[in-house]
């Protein structure tokens, strides 16, 4: 079996999922029925310094929250797509426009939803919690739970070996 740094030398495009990858799974729920989740900000200075660096983030997401939109619009990333119920669905689409190459695409996902796009990416990905039907099919495993800095795990480990995380010198930007 190939390493899986390896395989990151190929990766320039990034597709995540966002309940149980950016955030740890848990939804709060207020009196008005709004729905809260929180993100950790180290995962989001690795996705702005991506996108910076000219890689393509893309979310897909079932959940239909307008503050993650905003969230992952802050940040730089373009590509969101919330509300998705069949996540192959907009992954054929990417296809059918020849917008990524899959070989050099790595999805983290963490559940079932993500199972079929993640089967047809280079570079399966998923957080340490994930369910085990995910673990079976990912290439890399990080050490990191969903919303404790498995998005920038992923991230830091294909910029460095890219050459375009941070050096000696200092910031490579």
């Amino acid at each position: 079996m190939t390493n899986y740094k390896q395989l990151l030398g190929d990766v320039k495009t990034f597709i995540f999922d966002v309940d149980g990858v950016m955030t740890d799974g848990i939804v709060l729920l207020t009196a008005e029925g709004e729905m809260l989740r929180s993100m950790n900000v180290k995962d989001g200075y690795a996705l702005q310094l991506a996108v910076k660096k000219g890689y393509r983030i893309i979310i897909i997401s079932g959940g239909r929250c307008e503050a993650v939109r905003k969230r992952f619009q802050l940040l730089g990333v373009k590509d969101i797509f919330l509300g998705v119920s069949h996540k192959i669905s907009v992954w054929q689409e990417l296809m059918d426009r020849g917008d990524i190459d899959p070989m050099r695409t790595l999805y983290m996902g963490d559940d079932i939803p993500d199972f079929e796009v993640m089967e047809k990416v280079g570079v399966p990905a998923c957080p340490a919690d994930a369910v085990e039907e995910i673990k079976k099919i990912s290439k890399y495993i990080s050490s990191f739970n969903g919303g404790y800095g498995c998005v920038r795990d992923v991230l830091e480990q294909v910029m460095k070996v890219h050459g375009t995380w941070f050096n000696e010198d200092g910031f490579t930007w």
